[in-house]
């Protein structure tokens, strides 16, 4: 028999625990972690299933959210603005605080591209 797959495994640990195995017990004999087993029977006892939980924030509710529109607009007034430019207008504008990464990740998020380099530069490498 082979390796038993993710959702077996789950129901497995949590099965031998509820016959009155300990948790340390379960842990060597299904050779996982004892903190797996500890949150196999947390997720069993909290949420009645053994489904791995969605990870992450769910998108859409950073600090950034908010502002995605008028980030947006910002762009679509003036093409070449960089990421440092988008971070120094939302602070004096917004009063947001925000890495030039966040603003990129919002960026891609509303599938715009940005300028790396002020339009000066780029006239400059060319």
């Amino acid at each position: 028999m082979g390796k038993p797959l993710p959702m077996e495994l789950r129901q497995r640990v949590v099965d031998f625990v509820a016959e009155g195995h300990t948790h340390r017990a379960a842990a060597a004999r299904f050779r996982v972690s004892i903190k797996f087993v500890n949150d196999m029977v947390i997720l069993k006892r909290a949420t009645g299933a053994l489904a791995p939980l969605a990870q992450g924030n769910g998108g859409g509710h950073g600090k950034l959210a908010g502002v995605a529109g008028w980030i947006e607009g910002r762009i679509a007034e003036k093409r070449d603005l960089t990421l440092d430019e988008l971070v120094i207008e939302l602070r004096e504008t917004k009063g947001i605080e925000a890495h030039r990464t966040s603003i990129w990740r919002c960026l891609r998020g509303l599938d715009l591209t940005h300028k790396k380099r002020p339009a000066r530069r780029r006239a400059e490498a060319a």
